[in-house]
């Protein structure tokens, strides 16, 4: 049997960092209230000549340098962003081209903040159908360029950043099984409202931000992602002891400690870095394992559970072996 295995990691962060004090100045907010309410420290914002296609590339080169390969053995590549650099051609296709990649399948997906978890879904599929063995998967956003900055229930939440994988085909298992659901229903609770065809003026005039019902996303979120750990872990007739990780995606630290509960997973059990970069969406999640893997946490042979929450609304989780 083969499975798709995660061989090397990468991240990267712009070199700007925006404290709570820094917003302090900027909206009627203060560093307290930020903490409590999100777990948030600080978080990164590209610069005005920095693109989401930028940050990826740095995160694709550091993961390919982790897992020992070469552009050259690359013959898929998938960027879940939502903040992508052009209507056309995707984000992935200037990546393939920054990284001289030429004729390998390279496509964009857009799930907002569970954009990576539906890339390697997707990429998991590619590998073991045979459809592709060295895959690029890539989560990476630019979040700052679509944040009211005069809206203080939004623009204390959200950086920029990037993470990627390498994943290859293996005879070890690897990704486990992978779990991707969407409601459509609840598109007006978090949502960017504009778009190239309807209301294109605004994004014109710069006014594209993103609008979020903040209590009923925390609800929604709590009790969806409940949900999907007991189907993943059903799925593979696991229990919750047999879960070293919890990975989840980095959007509010009540959110996370509620999973984390519902996991009865301890605190050093569970990997955190909201309160150093923010809600980066769909760049979270493989940013945090980047952290994790990087800092000597996460070892070879551990079981790993990624999970994310995202408008639309979007979520999903993935059970793999590292």
């Amino acid at each position: 049997m083969t499975y798709a295995r995660i061989t090397g990691t990468g991240s990267y962060l712009p070199e700007k960092v925006l404290t709570n004090h820094d917003l302090e100045q900027m909206v009627e907010t203060n560093d307290q209230w930020i903490r409590e309410r999100t777990g948030i420290e600080k978080r990164h914002i590209a610069a005005d000549n920095q693109t989401t296609c930028d940050l990826a590339e740095q995160a694709a080169r550091r993961a390919l340098e982790a897992a020992g390969r070469s552009t050259d053995d690359i013959d898929l590549i998938i960027v879940a962003t939502t903040t992508p650099d052009r209507v056309f051609p995707s984000t992935a296709c200037l990546v393939q081209q920054r990284l001289d990649i030429h004729g390998c399948a390279a496509f964009d997906v857009q799930a907002v903040c569970t954009g990576f978890v539906y890339a390697l879904g997707v990429a998991d599929k590619f590998i073991r159908t045979g459809a592709a063995k060295c895959a690029l998967v890539i989560g990476a956003e630019t979040l700052s360029r679509i944040i009211d900055w005069t809206d203080r229930s939004t623009c204390v939440l959200f950086g920029d950043g990037a993470g990627a994988v390498i994943l290859e085909a293996s005879e070890a298992p690897g990704i486990l099984s992978t779990h991707l659901h969407a409601d459509g229903n609840y598109e007006s609770l978090l949502t960017v409202n504009v778009g190239v065809s309807t209301h294109f003026d605004a994004v014109a005039k710069g006014e594209a931000y993103i609008h979020m019902k903040g209590n009923e996303v925390f609800r929604m979120a709590v009790n969806t992602l409940g949900r999907i750990v007991d189907e993943t872990l059903e799925a593979n007739r696991m229990t919750q002891a047999d879960v070293d990780w919890l990975i989840p995606h980095q959007a509010n630290i009540r959110i996370i400690n509620a999973t984390a509960r519902k996991l009865n997973m301890p605190p050093e059990r569970v990997v955190v870095t909201v309160d150093q970069h923010g809600n980066t969406s769909a760049a979270s999640v493989p940013m945090a394992l980047d952290v994790a893997v990087r800092d000597g946490r996460i070892q070879r042979g551990e079981t790993l559970l990624m999970e994310a929450f995202g408008g639309g609304f979007t979520w999903g989780s993935a059970l793999l072996k590292f």
